[in-house]
């Protein structure tokens, strides 16, 4: 089965340690994750920001007040599906070193979770469709050389 295709602007905000986050995350690992976890070509954004950045976006898009991982904001599904892909650096920083990943290997699980809610996965809405969602996770992580993320 070929890949998707997909138009990638791929930017960073002002983040601390930009250099280890742009290390991290070369276009071509980017353009990687996110087409395994496409089902239809897609023209994505990829924006990294600070914390104040996903704080404010968080707040005013999801009435939550911190900086999550990351938020996915998707504008359509079919024929192609359009989609900015928001991960807060640090946020991303402490969550793979807490769980003892590299930091790379959050970002890809980030992507492929973020790219699966622009296509309408949704894991907040039923314990099944949570289920599911991490199912096809799995899989496409796997496909791409990665542990599963949830062991």
């Amino acid at each position: 089965m070929a890949l998707a295709k997909l138009q990638l602007s791929l930017q960073f905000g002002d983040i601390p340690y930009a250099a280890r986050h742009r290390q991290a995350l070369p276009r071509h690992f980017v353009m990687r994750c996110i087409r395994h976890a496409l089902d239809a070509d897609a023209e994505i954004t990829v924006r990294i920001v600070n914390a104040e950045e996903g704080r404010a976006l968080n707040s005013s898009y999801r009435g939550k007040e911190y900086a999550t991982n990351v938020l996915t904001f998707d504008y359509a599904q079919l024929p192609v599906v359009m989609a900015d892909l928001v991960l807060c650096a640090p946020v991303v920083a402490q969550e793979a070193k807490e769980l003892g990943k590299t930091l790379a290997t959050h970002y890809a699980h980030l992507l492929v979770h973020g790219t699966l809610h622009a296509q309408g996965w949704d894991h907040e809405t039923s314990l099944r469709d949570s289920h599911a969602m991490e199912t096809r996770e799995v899989v496409i992580l796997a496909g791409l050389g990665l542990r599963n993320p949830y062991r």
